[in-house]
């Protein structure tokens, strides 16, 4: 559940979002269940729940990062042809450096399925990317509402709010990725300085 500290952190500022889909991948029909085993008639959010009780447990970076991959492959996947389309040229705009391109795809996404997570996450990747930390976080907070589990989501939020200088917030939130995903190196190195210049500061 997200705790009050960051819940406020969201309200008074309005994520270090996942890297960029592979151009003309698609995410896997068929996942493994906790034993291992391949689960082919579960429901996507089934699929998620038992990618992330893996993500979780997983102690092994280079495992739990091709877990984590997975997990991005299905929230990339709308559902639906043309959203997909619009993502995959909100990409390539991107890839070009036509970021105002990108943000007209983008808002085409959102406004056609609002509640498909990717397109507010890639907005707030564009968003971080050009320095819009406040339009982001609002981005972000949209994330957040759909899917608390946005590992990305929240990376970005932790950035955005040490930029701020809210950096107990941050150490916050980047405890609250690796309560998500653990094995993740550069989110335990995030928190492990924060945690040393908070102690610092007290000294």
């Amino acid at each position: 559940m997200r705790s009050n500290l960051v819940y406020a952190a969201l309200i008074a500022i309005a994520a270090l979002p996942g890297p960029a889909f592979a151009q003309g991948a698609n995410p896997p029909a068929v996942t493994e269940n906790a034993a291992g085993n391949p689960a082919q008639d579960t429901s996507p959010s089934e699929r998620l729940n038992t990618l992330f009780s893996q993500l979780k447990h997983e102690g092994n970076a280079d495992k739990a990062k091709a877990i984590s991959e997975t997990i991005r492959l299905q929230w990339r996947d709308s559902g639906s042809p043309t959203v997909n389309l619009l993502m995959l040229q909100a990409d390539k705009a991107v890839a070009d450096n036509k970021d105002m391109v990108a943000f007209d795809y983008l808002d085409e996404v959102i406004q056609l399925d609002p509640a498909y997570v990717e397109g507010w996450n890639q907005r707030a990747t564009l968003n971080f990317k050009l320095g819009n930390f406040k339009k982001s976080m609002s981005d972000i907070n949209r994330v957040l509402a759909l899917e608390p589990r946005h590992f990305g989501a929240i990376a970005g939020m932790a950035t955005i709010l040490s930029n701020y200088g809210r950096d107990e917030l941050a150490m916050e939130a980047w405890q609250r990725f690796l309560d998500i995903y653990p094995a993740e190196r550069r989110a335990q190195k995030a928190l492990g300085d924060i945690a040393d210049k908070l102690a610092g500061s007290r000294t």
